[in-house]
């Protein structure tokens, strides 16, 4: 039996580096600068490595999915933050009821698809 995993911390891709790292502080992850190109974001839990590298076909089909214990909760306080207003091309997709629990939508400045969630007990 293998070791037991203690994350996973996906790299993740950004066309403008430092509208995405304002981004993501302002989402409300804290952000740790690993080198003038590579940050680590954190929230409790969860956490992710934004590179300072574009690659079309890959940052256009990269999806993420954070889960939440409370999505409605979470979208109200995502939705006060007025992200679109302040980000170019960030766009929220109110939840939607799945089979399996509930999910909202949220694009990053570079595209990247975040969908967040709560699974039904």
């Amino acid at each position: 039996m293998p070791s037991p995993a203690l994350s996973l911390r996906p790299f993740i891709g950004a066309r403008d580096f430092a509208v995405s790292r304002s981004f993501y502080r302002a989402f409300g992850f804290t952000e740790v600068s690993i080198s003038p190109t590579l940050s680590y974001f954190t929230l409790p839990g969860a956490g992710f490595y934004l590179q300072d590298a574009y690659v079309p076909d890959w940052v256009d089909n990269t999806m993420l999915f954070l889960e939440v214990a409370d999505v409605e909760q979470y979208w109200a306080e995502l939705t006060a933050l007025d992200l679109p207003s302040k980000y170019q091309g960030v766009r929220l997709l109110p939840i939607r009821q799945q089979a399996w629990g509930k999910e909202g939508f949220v694009h990053d400045p570079s595209g990247i698809l975040w969908h967040i969630g709560e699974f039904a007990n």
